[in-house]
């Protein structure tokens, strides 16, 4: 390998560049006077770059896709940064009313405000109402909703008119007032919101309207209204509440379909006529006037712990894709921000009022036929205490026939128990026997099992019904009795220390579900102990006296767990209805029934011929020859 040596001349080169290196930055060095006029160029370029903050950068400053081409030298660094961002939609931002400004309306049972920003309403209370705090009721406050329309231009930006400012105005259209909110692309070229608010009206009529937009609007793709909300609690319990906030739908028609009750869901649906956002006792409902074609719809819990999530329910959020014509999409709706309560909005003949889980079947008819009308007609001159009262009363005279039935059937089955016995006892090797022979002496007698079983049947409908009611009538919110301050919501006779709870229980104590607990075991030790003494002993099969008697407790601790945290006026049904029960059962018992005169009945239908139905018969050739196949391999096992 050749060895390196020291170049004197590559040095000598180095040290003459290094130095004319300094010479010349000596000599071009900036003088004094250009230094601060360097200094003040710097700051003033600072200055409006601070001016230009990126949410402003959201807004428009030109009139046309053209005016943008056109940028002139005098333009400020603002409306180049703005044109850059939006195009056509620039005008907004040289207007005095490109703030996050507010225009407050009332009427007399809405309070409003809507915002510059988005052009949609920031705060609706609703003016009649408040929560269990006393506070006032807010279903839209501090951006818990949102309504945004998101559309494309023809010089491919993608906008949100959320972050766009729209120029209010009031007018009044006769006893109606007016606000419009308008995003303009000049003074002829706009996008509208009109609200339109009645007097004593929950329904605002809200219109998009669109002027001038084609050309600038592109019409081929996609304008997508997007409304989401978070639901306020207002009840002083948010689990109870939550059982009933739900996003229920209108489709294809007069079909009614909801979101999943406790757990997130979404769905996409055709043809929806409202959507509906309800918060227990009160609702935020879009109904559009022609069905939007297709809803992208979604529901998400936000109470999964009581204790830590107390502000919001659920939040809900729909998308629907509306019609463009020519870079124009006008549509008009309906927005309603009031009470879910029947009355009123069965007042708008929408079938609005379905958005309320009345029960599905039967169970929602007997409601809506029966149940809300007496309710509404006793509560019209009753204290509410007392028209559920006197309801029940009704309700438990008009179903005291199948109590009726259900004694007499006991009546019968204890009389013919001796007879019953004897037949077990005489066939106890032969269980198709004694089975065959129990049965035609049940048919000759005219008693039954199932003559007992099937009048109590007939009650579970009526139970249902009167289970869904209580929780969703408005007319029982906050509406007082005895030491319940909320018929619609459990009652406190003592509370839990803070932090300490029950599981299942909770962190309080109702008084009504205990009074309703000790009635019902009562009422079933009466009952179930007289079916008890009244059912025969067989073996091989379960002893159904110890399921019975498991029975009489586990139905009464249900009840004082499970309707610790629900409706007071739900508990008060069942008090009073199964004091009732034990009433009309021991007037039956000692006053209406008379068991000589039954067993009379008894003997007179045991000696008369007994025509067996197709069911009866159909049964006895069953066992018949179930009986002959056990002979058969009887024989067999023998041989």
């Amino acid at each position: 390998m050749e060895e390196k040596k020291f170049d004197i001349n590559s040095m000598i080169g180095f040290i003459l560049l290094f130095g004319i290196m300094i010479w010349y930055f000596y000599q071009n060095q900036p003088s004094p006077e250009e230094l601060e006029a360097q200094k003040k160029a710097e700051t003033e370029k600072v200055e409006a770059e601070n001016k230009v903050k990126p949410e402003e950068q959201a807004l428009t400053a030109v009139t046309t896709a053209e005016d943008y081409s056109n940028v002139s030298a005098s333009d400020s660094l603002q409306q180049i940064a703005l044109r850059n961002k939006l195009g056509a939609f620039a005008y907004a931002s040289t207007l005095p009313s490109a703030t996050d400004a507010v225009t407050e309306v009332e009427t007399e049972v809405l309070s409003l405000k809507f915002n510059n920003k988005g052009g949609h309403l920031s705060e609706v209370k609703l003016k009649a109402f408040v929560d269990y705090n006393d506070a006032p009721i807010y279903l839209v406050k501090d951006g818990n909703t949102n309504l945004n329309i998101n559309f494309a231009t023809t010089d491919n930006r993608t906008l949100n008119t959320e972050s766009l400012y729209f120029q209010p105005s009031v007018t009044k259209n006769g006893d109606n007032t007016v606000v419009s909110m308008k995003l303009k692309v000049s003074e002829s070229k706009y996008l509208e919101y009109r609200y339109e608010l009645k007097p004593n009206d929950y329904m605002i009529d809200f219109t998009i309207k669109s002027q001038g937009l084609d050309g600038i609007v592109n019409s081929s793709k996609e304008v997508n209204l997007d409304w989401k909300l978070k639901g306020y609690r207002h009840d002083q319990s948010i689990t109870y509440e939550n059982r009933y906030t739900r996003l229920t739908y209108q489709h294809e028609g007069d079909k009614i379909d909801k979101l999943a009750q406790m757990n997130d869901d979404e769905e996409v649906v055709s043809d929806v006529s409202w959507i509906s956002y309800r918060q227990h006792f009160f609702s935020s409902i879009l109904v559009p006037d022609s069905p939007f074609k297709t809803v992208s719809m979604s529901s998400k819990d936000l109470v999964q712990d009581e204790e830590v999530d107390t502000v919001y329910t659920k939040l809900y959020a729909s998308k629907m894709p509306l019609v463009v014509k020519g870079g124009n999409f006008d549509t008009n709706m309906g927005l309603y921000y009031g009470p879910t309560d029947s009355k009123v909005l069965k007042t708008y003949e929408k079938n609005l009022e379905e958005s309320i889980p009345f029960g599905w079947g039967i169970f929602g008819w007997i409601n809506k036929a029966i149940f809300i009308p007496l309710f509404g007609f006793l509560s019209s001159f009753l204290p509410y205490g007392i028209a559920i009262i006197v309801m029940t009363v009704l309700v438990k005279i008009l179903l005291s026939f199948v109590q009726y039935k259900q004694f007499l059937s006991q009546a019968k089955m204890k009389i013919l128990k001796p007879e019953l016995d004897a037949i077990r006892a005489k066939y106890k090797d032969n269980k198709l026997k004694a089975q065959q022979e129990t049965m035609a002496l049940q048919s000759k007698a005219g008693a039954s099992p199932l003559s007992g079983c099937l009048p109590g049947l007939m009650q579970i409908p009526v139970f249902y019904a009167l289970f869904m009611f209580f929780p969703t009538a408005f007319d029982l919110r906050q509406k007082s009795f005895l030491w319940a301050d909320d018929l619609s919501s459990y009652d406190v006779i003592y509370q839990f220390p803070p932090g300490f709870s029950i599981p299942l229980y909770g962190d309080h104590v109702s008084l009504f579900p205990i009074l309703a607990a000790i009635a019902i075991f009562f009422y079933m030790k009466m009952t179930t102990g007289q079916q008890m003494a009244n059912q025969p002993t067989q073996e091989g099969m379960p002893d159904m006296s110890k399921m019975m008697k498991y029975m009489i407790y586990f139905s009464p601790l249900l009840m004082l767990v499970f309707f610790n945290q629900y409706a007071s006026g739900l508990s008060l049904y069942y008090f009073i209805s199964n004091l009732i029960s034990i009433g009309i059962m021991l007037v039956i018992k000692n006053y209406i029934i008379d068991e000589e005169k039954v067993l009379a009945k008894i003997q007179v239908s045991k000696s008369k011929p007994k025509k067996q139905n197709r069911f009866q018969k159909k049964m006895a050739d069953m066992m018949e020859q179930a009986e002959k196949q056990k002979q058969i391999q009887q024989r067999n096992r023998k041989k």
